[in-house]
């Protein structure tokens, strides 16, 4: 079953080289390729060699595709960029605005961005080889696995890797590339959610400070049943726009990943 998911994880990540161009001219032969590689895959999977029916290879796709999104996105950039930018909409006052859909789209394409490199490294090592059948899949899931590992490994803080290895009663590891990705991951997961909380905490400052001084002049004039939150919420789209926001917030959270 191991296998099967790992197989499908490599399926997915090559799902994602597909979409840029670049690595379209550079796949062999296009979808006869792909097809050929997908055969293949399936093909170890089922351990004599032989490939696996039609109706089997689509059950087991269909099954990985509920659960490999989720798993990919929690190995990559994604989880910072969408929490961010959640909290910065909090930040501003706005509900619904931009809509959750923008907000995923705009974290998948910066994801994207970010994660460049690794993909780069990810189909010349590993998917470009396996595709003209120049490695098996376990040496193409290996090879793979050591790209997200060390992209993983940058953005983790060593106080979560020592959490996660004490509560596992895991030995000391000589070097960072020697942690198991099931200590490695929910290591990287938790340094992710208190990195975008810190940034999200200081998006939060000056937009805060709006709303107190909103909410002293309102109390200063008497004016206690209007909402500060009606009249904070225009001064802080006017900050918001003159500081050019969503390009300075892209641009750090870019910057933010030491790749």
């Amino acid at each position: 079953m191991t296998k099967i998911i790992v197989v499908g994880l490599v399926l997915l990540l090559a799902a994602f080289l597909l979409i840029d161009p670049a690595f379209a001219q550079a796949a062999p032969a296009g979808p006869a390729a792909t097809s050929g590689a997908l055969t293949r895959a399936l093909s170890d999977v089922s351990g004599d060699g032989r490939p696996l029916s039609l109706s089997l290879q689509i059950l087991i796709l269909m099954s990985l595709l509920t659960v490999l999104p989720s798993l990919v996105l929690m190995m990559t950039s994604f989880t910072r960029i969408i929490i961010v930018l959640s909290l910065l909409r909090q930040a501003l006052g706005l509900q619904q605005t931009p809509p959750n859909q923008v907000l995923v789209g705009l974290a998948l394409f910066l994801s994207l961005f970010v994660m460049r490199p690794a993909i780069d490294q990810i189909n010349g090592q590993a998917f470009d080889p396996y595709g003209k059948g120049q490695i098996s899949i376990e040496e193409a899931i290996g090879r793979g696995g050591k790209v997200l590992h060390g992209f993983m490994a940058k953005q983790t803080r060593e106080s979560d890797l020592k959490l996660f290895s004490g509560l596992a009663e895991a030995p000391p590891y000589r070097t960072v590339a020697d942690v198991p990705f099931t200590i490695l991951l929910p290591a990287f997961v938790t340094s992710e959610l208190k990195t975008a909380f810190q940034i999200g905490f200081m998006i939060f400052l000056p937009f805060l400070i709006i709303d107190l001084v909103v909410a002293s002049t309102l109390m200063a004039l008497g004016m206690m049943m209007l909402s500060p939150t009606i009249i904070s919420m225009p001064f802080k789209l006017l900050l918001f726009v003159l500081v050019d926001g969503w390009a300075l917030t892209m641009g750090s959270l870019a910057g933010s990943f030491a790749t």
